[in-house]
């Protein structure tokens, strides 16, 4: 920030007073100042957007569009900024480039909801900037002062002549104007398109058939391929017989590639049966003997080694356990989990000696450019990313291990190739979210307060596989969030990690560490509320004193769910809150159990996701978050036995179904703070909601996850 900090109405009212002149309100990154695109229709002022001469202002979104609603997002950004008439917005994907580089990611990439906090500024000045050019082109045009123009939906008037132009009739004059070195944002009571439920651009592409997603991709003379890989965590290829498989119609080509045995042929199906024809001797390597009741060993003996490292320390917990009247011990697990996203991994390659083009649904651009780059020795000019709808990302689609099958087939090959991966190579090879072991122990005092927190945690770590200089010295705070954070002031608080990793290769998965910590320290705090006689609410609030926009969405979900009634007959409420990626949010669960099994029949959500871009993609994400989060506190789970992952399919590793959900009730907070994420924080607070309410029904506390009675 630079200058004075103006509203846009204080602008107008100086700029006139002055007689004309631009005031500083915030200065625009370099990338965005230098970027003035040729055309032969229209204007283009930046790498963002351009207006045609027919008044159709196209955008180019950099994020992934895998059901969040960021296209449609990122166009309201720019669309509010210049004033646009929604009705011309079209939006498509951005290619790869440092030009869509997420200020916060530093790459071109979709994740830890970060879409719309990275891109808040420089969208909005992007659209600021074409305002601006179009409002010097109609003064020019009409030989008047630009500060006596203003803008509004898609033209620029002139109120003292009654005039008015459409941007697309000034867009030619704007594209020969300097780009400004300064704009000014709007204030949020400014707002027109911001805030307001706008249906969604990807709306009618996806009911009407015509969306294209990575797996719809086709290009002449594309050829087709699956992968045989080996089904030991980390086996190879010993050797291998392809003479069956290569007899089968419609297979062209079978080769070996790094995951495995390539089959490459003019369809799927002939891929598939000759993938089954195959005859492999596997090199099972060091990790044949490996399962789940080994690795969580491994977790626990790190603990009781005293391996894990401190991440946070309050006070001093030996004092505070001594000083307690009551303490209580507990250990807490949460087991791998698959991502399942609905659309199976899929890539398409085109390699040719001048070039190399990928047609993939990725939530990283720039690492699937880096990765082409690296296996063709092409320079970054020469490899083209085209983005595609993604059919579920949930962390999955920022992986490179589809994209390479897809470059290394289509070498091999000399044509393109769209690699198609099954059901069960995606649930059996996938990139799991970490499963954790959790010890436990906290203290009350004699007036039923909680004064000790004590946890610490084992497990793998992201970031030592995907980014390991950020997990140097043990430390990986992807593991730690949503413990490392705990929002309540106890008076000693201790938090610990201990990194161990066996050979399950562990990747980013919605919510992240808060999707598992927050079940676990939600849950463990009723366990201490429960100890002392408290109501779980009441003791959340006196603890969050220093937490007002946590306790605001405790105490706006509990009053929506009706916490200070009793439940119905035979069912129990249970509450949890969480912070993650920038938003709050809190859930009240109400549930009752038949035949030993769980059911959900409410979820009331409240959420505080900062200034409101889009209330009805806030609630979808939400209702999103919670039926995600709600397969795995009920049923999702990914075990290991002889080195393989027992689970392949839907059947062995369930979703939840249409007729299992709950009803879900979303409530957003007002607020003038700098908006937060929205695609992952539904995520966290659902599991130690349906657990709590689990626990007030039975007695008995939910430890371990999927619930099972």
């Amino acid at each position: 920030m630079t200058g004075i900090k103006l509203t846009r109405r204080d602008f107008l009212k100086v700029s006139a007073a002055s007689g004309g002149g631009m005031l500083v309100s915030m200065s625009l990154p370099s990338a965005m100042a230098a970027k003035k695109k040729s055309t032969a229709d229209g204007f283009a002022p930046n790498a963002w957007l351009h207006i045609g001469n027919d008044d159709v202002i196209t955008i180019q979104v950099a994020s992934a569009e895998m059901g969040q609603g960021i296209m449609t997002g990122i166009s309201m950004l720019i669309a509010e900024e210049l004033d646009a008439d929604w009705d011309t917005i079209r939006a498509e994907f951005a290619p790869a480039s440092k030009d869509y580089y997420n200020p916060l990611m530093r790459r071109q990439a979709t994740g830890g909801s970060t879409a719309i906090r990275g891109f808040w500024e420089v969208v909005r000045e992007a659209g600021a900037v074409a305002r601006e050019m179009l409002i010097e082109a109609a003064a020019k045009e009409w030989n008047v002062l630009a500060n006596i123009c203003h803008t509004e939906k898609g033209a620029v008037f002139h109120d003292a002549s009654k005039r008015s132009l459409r941007y697309g009739d000034i867009a030619d004059v704007a594209s020969s104007l300097p780009i400004p070195t300064s704009v000014f944002l709007k204030d949020p009571e400014e707002f027109v398109i911001l805030g307001k439920p706008i249906p969604r651009l990807d709306t009618p592409v996806k009911v009407d058939g015509s969306a294209v997603f990575g797996i719809d991709v086709q290009l002449p003379g594309l050829l087709t391929a699956t992968v045989a890989r080996c089904p030991v965590i980390g086996g190879k290829v010993k050797s291998y017989e392809a003479s069956k498989a290569e007899t089968i119609k419609g297979v062209r080509k079978v080769v070996q590639i790094s995951a495995g045995i390539a089959v490459i042929a003019d369809h799927f199906w002939a891929a598939r049966k000759g993938r089954e024809a195959l005859i492999i001797d596997w090199d099972t390597g060091p990790n044949a003997e490996l399962d789940s009741k080994a690795i969580f060993s491994s977790f626990a003996e790190a603990l009781d080694q005293k391996k894990d490292i401190t991440e946070r320390q309050d006070g001093d917990i030996k004092t505070g356990i001594e000083n307690a009247s009551m303490i209580l011990q507990a250990v807490y697990t949460v087991p791998y989990q698959a991502h399942v996203c609905m659309e199976p991994m899929n890539a398409t390659a085109d390699v040719r000696a001048d070039g190399c083009d990928i047609y993939v649904g990725t939530q990283a651009q720039t690492a699937t450019q880096q990765t082409a780059m690296k296996l063709t020795g092409l320079p970054e000019e020469k490899v083209k990313v085209h983005t595609t709808y993604l059919g579920g990302g949930f962390g999955r689609r920022g992986e490179q291990d589809f994209i390479i099958d897809a470059v290394e087939c289509s070498k091999a090959a000399g044509k393109p190739v769209k690699v198609i991966w099954t059901r069960e190579d995606d649930v059996m090879h996938d990139q799991y979210r970490p499963a954790t072991y959790n010890q436990l122990r906290g203290g009350v005092d004699n007036s039923g307060k909680i004064i000790a927190w004590e946890h610490r945690i084992a497990g793998p770590s992201i970031l030592a596989r995907r980014f390991p200089d950020a997990a140097k010295n043990g430390h990986d705070r992807t593991s730690t969030e949503g413990a490392s954070n705990i929002p309540y002031s106890f008076e000693h608080t201790l938090v610990t990690y201990a990194m161990v990793n066996p050979a399950v290769p562990v990747g980013f998965w919605r919510s992240v560490g808060s999707s598992q910590n927050a079940f676990i320290t939600e849950c463990f705090f009723d366990e201490l509320a429960a100890q002392s006689g408290r109501d779980p609410l009441a003791s959340r609030l006196q603890l969050l004193e220093d937490h007002p926009r946590h306790a605001a969405v405790l105490q706006l979900a509990a009053d929506k769910a009706g916490w200070s009634k009793p439940a119905p007959a035979g069912r129990a409420r249970g509450i949890a809150v969480a912070e993650a990626f920038g938003t709050w949010a809190a859930q009240v669960a109400e549930v009752s159990i038949s035949e030993d099994r769980v059911h959900v029949h409410r979820i009331t959500c409240a959420v505080d996701c900062g200034m409101i871009v889009n209330p009805d993609t806030i609630r979808a994400q939400m209702e999103s978050g919670i039926v995600y989060g709600l397969t795995a506190c009920l049923k999702g789970e990914i075990t290991i036995a002889g080195g393989q992952v027992e689970q392949s399919n839907f059947d062995s590793y369930p979703l939840l179904a249409i007729d299992e959900c709950p009803a879900i009730e979303v409530h957003i907070v007002e607020s003038t703070q700098p908006p937060g994420g929205i695609g992952e924080p539904g995520v966290p607070p659902v599991a130690p909601a349906v657990a709590n309410a689990v626990f007030a029904l039975t007695g008995k506390p939910v430890r371990s996850l999927p619930i099972r009675l």
